[in-house]
């Protein structure tokens, strides 16, 4: 079967040139696609970004595992069933692990020694969350090298006029 297509494309295919294309004897278009990326959020993340418009943190709770998932999602990977119920977190918690980086989020290096802070990203653990349940944000108004795991942390918001219903509306986590 494999061979009876070669030969058939063998046959049948025409070559095309360079030079066919630049003196017009083959049709073709140039044209920049104007492509918009969007995506359906979900009930769970969609709620969750509707929450953090208004300031709040939102997760879902299992009642079989006893699990407050975070970010919230409307199916418990680990009981294989769907979760039951919204639960507000507060908008504290501990650091579980960070990094110090000298590239921005755009994988830029950053000029430190024009006086830019690194960054510092941070998986934080929400309290009211469940053990290991947190979001990826970053720290600020701390030495990136006194960052420590377990340290206390809360949320600096951006003002509710500002705010859009996305992550960046929490603008970052400092210690308390």
């Amino acid at each position: 079967m494999e061979l009876l297509t070669k030969e058939l494309v063998a046959r049948t295919a025409t070559g095309i040139k360079l030079k066919d294309i630049t003196e017009g004897k083959v049709l073709s278009v140039k044209w920049e696609p104007n492509l918009k990326y969007a995506w359906d959020n979900g009930p769970a993340i969609g709620r969750y970004l509707s929450e953090l418009k208004q300031g709040k943190i939102i997760a879902r709770k299992c009642h079989k595992c006893h699990r407050i998932m975070l970010p919230p999602r409307m199916f418990c990977e680990l009981c294989w069933r769907p979760t039951d119920e919204w639960v507000y977190v507060k908008d504290t918690g501990i650091v579980n692990t960070w990094v110090v980086s000298y590239v921005d989020w755009k994988a830029t290096r950053l000029d430190i020694k024009g006086g830019v802070r690194p960054y510092t990203p941070a998986i934080i653990e929400i309290d009211g969350a469940s053990k290991g349940m947190g979001i990826l944000h970053h720290l600020n108004e701390v030495d990136p090298w006194k960052i420590h795991r377990d340290m206390k942390v809360k949320a600096v918001w951006e003002m509710p006029g500002k705010r859009i219903g996305a992550i960046t509306d929490i603008k970052y986590f400092k210690p308390i």
